[in-house]
């Protein structure tokens, strides 16, 4: 027996391909189960097999837990008992019982081959994915081997690989038999099936595509920053030149436009905008807008967001059909983009003024023309009023320097007045409620003068409320009642 054990993992190591410890460890495994059929399904066996003989030895053994925590006697013995066994056993040791070689028979045989077959097959697989991954191909080309409920299978190589349908551009038809490429997405280990899931949609996939077709890139002359996509309609790619005398939109664009054309072919019609990446925010978001032309444009660092003023004639156009093309330039530069025209610009700039003209002229006492002049002069906040550096304030022509301190001290004052009423309101605020990602404690003493003071207090609010209350964005609110929520789901 011992000797045909090792002929037989010999055997099934080279035809396999595989390591002969994965092969043994695969052996013992069928053992055990094989073990296990003849004494009880439930016991735990360990089954040991000498690499240079091919004797093996079976166990039973049982995992030592807490006394009150035995849940299966077939597998598990209480600490009490154990030690009755063996003195200085401890948690979590294995007590263990040498089996008699059992006679497995035709059956037991069976059973046995079938774990050694499934094991090397695991291995087999593993190791086929392993030599793949060693590639590092990003970029898979294959063939449609069969369709599943309108995914593809996809066969590259030794390796098969699943493309969902979400994935797929749409209204593309595949049939079995066609050749296809697509981006590694990502691999599934736990999966049965295929393990490798593709996309022919992700942006990734025209980046990888465009290095395909520019040697320049993969020289290192030419850099693909980000790419948008509309799968199959319209995408967007921002390139960088590190070489000032290679024009990046020439080369992607090709001869006659071959090269562009060719990555348009792949993806089914795709209509792609080659635009030059800059780093200037800004000038990133105006190019990534084209063919519209931008009148203004106004940064707010903070939001991560930008207002873009356009004409009349050219808000069509930055809008795009369906909202496609600004939607794609803010994916492209991952900035919030928001278009208006000259004159819902100008609207949006006197409501904003309103707004700061009202806050200066209630908390420094100052009428609406001292109020107007600091807005022009770029003052937008008490503090700005409070901490700018007094040379820049002796600057605006409009105040003499008594009327330039007596502002400063207004603002400081209101600063150290709110700041002290802030203080007393957060002494009822919630310790928890403080402790909420995204919660501060300017936020929390603000939220506590509409008594809103306890965790409970901000999960009742709707987003709407809470951006009224507060002033906040609409993302930052959801994600702060989210938050404050979600002690809600864990009692459950």
């Amino acid at each position: 027996m011992s000797r045909e054990l090792l002929l037989l993992v010999d055997a099934l190591s080279r035809e396999k391909n595989v390591q002969k410890d994965i092969v043994f460890t695969a052996l013992e495994m069928a053992l055990a189960s094989a073990t296990k059929k003849k004494i009880n399904e439930e016991a735990d066996v360990r089954v040991e097999v000498d690499r240079e003989s091919g004797e093996f030895e079976a166990f039973r053994r049982w995992l030592v837990v807490e006394d009150d925590l035995v849940e299966n006697p077939e597998q598990q013995i209480g600490l009490l008992d154990a030690r009755k066994q063996i003195e200085d056993i401890s948690l979590e040791d294995y007590i263990e019982e040498t089996l008699e070689p059992v006679d497995f028979g035709r059956i037991g045989a069976q059973a046995a081959k079938q774990v050694i077959l499934q094991k090397i097959r695991d291995a087999e697989r593993e190791q086929i994915l392993n030599d793949f991954l060693e590639r590092k191909e990003h970029l898979v080309t294959g063939t449609v081997k069969r369709m599943e409920r309108g995914n593809a299978v996809i066969e590259a190589g030794r390796i098969e690989a699943a493309l969902p349908r979400e994935q797929m551009i749409p209204r593309e038809n595949l049939r079995p038999g066609d050749r296809v490429r697509a981006w590694l997405m990502k691999i599934d280990r736990t999966a049965r099936g295929p393990q490798l899931i593709l996309s022919r949609t992700a942006p990734q996939f025209i980046m990888k595509l465009f290095e395909l077709e520019v040697p320049e890139i993969e020289d290192g002359l030419l850099e693909i920053k980000s790419a948008a996509r509309d799968p199959g309609i319209r995408a967007k790619i921002a390139v960088k030149s590190n070489d000032p005398r290679v024009d990046p939109i020439g080369t992607c664009v090709g001869m006659r436009g071959s090269r562009v054309t060719a990555v348009t072919n792949e993806l089914a019609g795709e209509r792609v905008d080659i635009i030059l990446w800059s780093a200037d925010p800004a000038q990133f978001v105006i190019g990534a807008l084209a063919p519209a032309e931008v009148s203004s444009i106004m940064v707010d660092e903070e939001k991560h967001a930008m207002d873009v003023v356009v004409s009349e004639d050219n808000l069509a156009i930055a809008i795009g059909r369906g909202g496609q093309n600004v939607r794609l330039a803010s994916e492209l530069t991952g900035w919030t983009i928001n278009l208006m025209t000259v004159e819902e610009s100008q609207q949006k700039s006197e409501q904003e003024h309103d707004v700061i003209r009202q806050l200066f002229v209630e908390k420094l006492d100052v009428d609406q023309e001292v109020a107007d002049i600091l807005i022009e002069e770029g003052f937008s906040t008490l503090e700005e009023v409070a901490y700018v550096p007094l040379t820049e304030m002796l600057e605006i022509e409009a105040f003499d320097e008594a009327t330039v301190n007596e502002l400063r001290d207004r603002a400081r004052n209101v600063l150290l007045t709110e700041a002290i009423v802030d203080e007393e309101q957060l002494e009822h605020v919630a310790d928890d409620m403080l402790e909420l990602e995204g919660m501060d404690k300017s936020l929390a003493a603000k939220l506590a003068r509409q008594n809103v003071r306890t965790r409970d207090d901000l999960a009742d609010l709707a987003t709407d409320e809470l951006m009224e209350l507060t002033g906040i964005e609409e993302e930052k609110a959801k994600a702060l009642i989210t938050s404050a929520r979600a002690h809600w789901f864990a009692e459950e």
